[in-house]
């Protein structure tokens, strides 16, 4: 049984099929992980992917349609692995496309994955993503910050907007503890299907949160930080640009639980 599978709307795609793909940067996606079969917030992932495709194309592929691609995919590989639901429009980039044009869905898969184990040092970089709400592709930016960090020192980078507020990392979304509560940054950022699965668990459980700005100054006052993506609930950041933060061991451990008492489902 292969570990790696690249399907186009449910059937094993060809290279003539993906040679159009090859270069293309007008599609969006999601990402995540399968373990025994199964996804958490496969819920969230659809509603990502029906509200990305009509802001970018005008019109969204059928829940039960995505379903059935996924499973194909997921039959034709290991129990645990990581999957990308990639949706693009056959009318290509730099056209003019009605809204008509049906998308079509590419699914790939690979081996699981659960990220660094950190603490990590985060570069603070300025910068604002293009529709910073859809997960689309072809994001040079977020590669270039990386390597730019890494090359600096970093392990990756948090970006910060015009108005000094921190919003994400390069793949991640940023959440802060202040002892009490799990804090939010308030700027504009993609909401991750993890946080999100994170923000009701933790809602359940009766966890104090907020949403608030947060600039680098603002850091000193809390207690802990972590990234979070599809990868992990939650890996400790000891530094943002120049500040350092605390080890918050609690808080990280507080976000897995939350993470883990989500039910995973089978597509």
């Amino acid at each position: 049984m292969s570990t790696f599978v690249v399907q186009r709307n449910g059937r094993a795609a060809s290279a003539e099929e993906l040679a159009p793909l090859a270069f293309a940067g007008y599609a969006h996606f999601t990402a995540m992980q399968v373990r025994e079969g199964r996804v958490r917030g496969l819920d969230l992932h659809l509603e990502r992917l029906r509200s990305a495709s009509m802001e970018l194309f005008g019109r969204a592929l059928p829940d039960d349609r995505v379903r059935t691609c996924l499973r194909a995919a997921l039959q034709a590989g290991p129990a645990d692995l990581s999957l990308t639901a990639t949706v693009y429009s056959p009318a290509g980039e730099f056209t003019v496309a009605g809204d008509d044009v049906e998308p079509e869905l590419l699914v790939r898969t690979g081996p699981a994955a659960s990220g660094p184990r950190g603490p990590l040092a985060l570069a603070a970089v300025e910068y604002e993503r293009v529709l910073p709400a859809v997960k689309h592709v072809g994001e040079v930016a977020k590669t270039y910050f990386l390597r730019q960090a890494a090359h600096q020192g970093f392990d990756d980078a948090a970006f910060v907007d015009r108005r000094g507020r921190l919003s994400e990392g390069s793949i991640w979304n940023l959440a802060f503890w202040d002892g009490t509560a799990v804090v939010w940054p308030e700027a504009a950022m993609l909401g991750g299907t993890t946080m999100a699965i994170v923000r009701r668990r933790l809602d359940r459980l009766g966890v104090p949160q907020r949403v608030q700005e947060i600039t680098l100054t603002d850091l000193p006052a809390l207690s802990g930080a972590v990234v979070m993506n599809s990868w992990t609930p939650g890996v400790p950041v000891h530094r943002i640009g120049p500040v350092p933060l605390p080890e918050a061991p609690s808080f990280v451990h507080l976000l897995h639980h939350a993470y883990r008492n989500e039910p995973p489902t089978t597509p």
